[in-house]
């Protein structure tokens, strides 16, 4: 699948890893493709970005990812949820942050990694890759793209979505500001 990337989604994996080894992670996640494609200049994803807004609240979207992160990995919706039924999720994250330092839930922590210093993607960046791959073929398109990569962030659930959505980027604000207003009835919702 690699082979099909255009040079720009080869740019946002490559980024990925990048943002993954500066923060010590043990794995690439969904989060990492994001803050890769809000770091290119040039191409259709940071275009659309750009359009969108997302790139001058950049520093909102990572807060936002931040948050989620310290949550485990629970979107807004999970927390309003559990709200829903009595349980709050932030007086729980601080008792665990009491007892286990701060970003306890966050996981990824860092020291796991084989010695061959290698970062695995993790099963919901997997996932990405393989919607893109999806998303190009039902748009017609012989090659993966970076704003291939951007739908399948909007498209897929979990928290980069929520955060993409909460900043106005949803598949079809995506869609539109990649290939204008007849662009979200072009393709299907790959998924």
């Amino acid at each position: 699948m690699f082979e099909r990337f255009t040079k720009g989604a080869r740019a946002t994996v490559g980024g990925a890893v990048a943002h993954a080894e500066r923060t010590d992670a043990d794995t690439v996640s969904e989060e990492y493709l994001l803050l890769a494609l809000l770091d290119q200049e040039g191409g259709r994803a940071p275009f659309a970005l750009a359009a969108l807004g997302l790139t001058d609240r950049r520093v909102s979207v990572e807060a936002a990812l931040a948050e989620a992160r310290r949550r485990g990995g629970m979107t807004r919706a999970d927390a309003d949820a559990l709200a829903d039924i009595g349980i709050d999720l932030g007086a729980i994250v601080s008792r665990v942050e009491e007892t286990h330092g701060e970003g306890a839930l966050g996981g990824d922590r860092g020291g796991r990694r084989r010695w061959t210093g290698h970062r695995p993607f993790t099963p919901g960046a997997k996932k990405i890759l393989e919607r893109s791959l999806r998303i190009a073929v039902g748009r017609g398109d012989r090659f993966i793209g970076e704003e291939h990569l951007l739908l399948a962030l909007t498209a897929s659930p979990g928290v980069v979505a929520d955060v993409l959505a909460e900043h106005g980027a949803t598949y079809e604000t995506v869609s539109r500001a990649l290939y204008g207003d007849g662009g979200a009835g072009q393709d299907r919702k790959a998924g």
